[in-house]
């Protein structure tokens, strides 16, 4: 009986998982924008988003980096439309006088528009937006270690007008909101000057 049951759990557990996907950059070309994504920025300035190696990678050897210097570096996947679902990120903020924020975007429904979640390791917390037309509110933070130059988890649920906030596998928010009912791509954000990696991006519609 006990062996059945963990073979149910097993299988479970497994169905879950196979329903995300995973992009990890492993299987991209080094030195140029991630295949399958559009590389740009919300407002003014240029960013770069590139993917390259890193040792440190929480999966090696390649990571997406974003170097440049813009208003909101936005880097998201072409091929995604979901409405209810996930989206998480592992990622590692290396320098940035003015930031060093690393974030996830979802429902966007175009640069100007979107959701998201972002850590800071300036600040040490943990926030949620909107940007409508360009333009970001902040609606909640949460005072939470981020440590530059190490890798961490950001991971946000999201279901009709309810959104939770995870960090590094401990709930950051949770925050209400009608502004974006519509599926929408999702996708990874940076602000200003922050230099920083990403991998595992992971997300599933349900």
């Amino acid at each position: 009986m006990k062996a059945s049951l963990s073979t149910m759990i097993v299988a479970t557990m497994a169905t879950a998982l196979a329903g995300a996907e995973t992009v990890n950059f492993d299987d991209m070309k080094v030195g140029t924008p991630p295949r399958g994504w559009t590389a740009m920025q919300t407002g003014s300035g240029t960013a770069k988003w590139v993917v390259e190696k890193d040792d440190s990678a929480p999966s090696k050897p390649n990571v997406l980096k974003q170097s440049g210097q813009a208003t909101f570096p936005v880097c998201f996947k072409n091929n995604t439309n979901i409405k209810d679902g996930f989206v998480e990120v592992k990622f590692k903020p290396i320098s940035g006088k003015e930031d060093q924020a690393g974030g996830v975007i979802w429902r966007l429904q175009d640069g100007n528009n979107y959701y998201i979640a972002r850590a800071n390791a300036l600040e040490n917390n943990v926030t949620i937006y909107h940007t409508i037309k360009g333009k970001r509110t902040e609606k909640k933070r949460t005072s939470m270690k981020v440590a530059s130059g190490a890798w961490h988890k950001l991971h946000v649920d999201f279901r009709g007008n309810h959104f939770t906030v995870t960090f590094d596998e401990k709930k950051a928010i949770e925050w209400d909101d009608d502004t974006f009912k519509d599926a929408g791509k999702v996708g990874v954000w940076t602000k200003a000057d922050s230099v920083t990696e990403f991998d595992d991006f992971t997300y599933e519609s349900k």
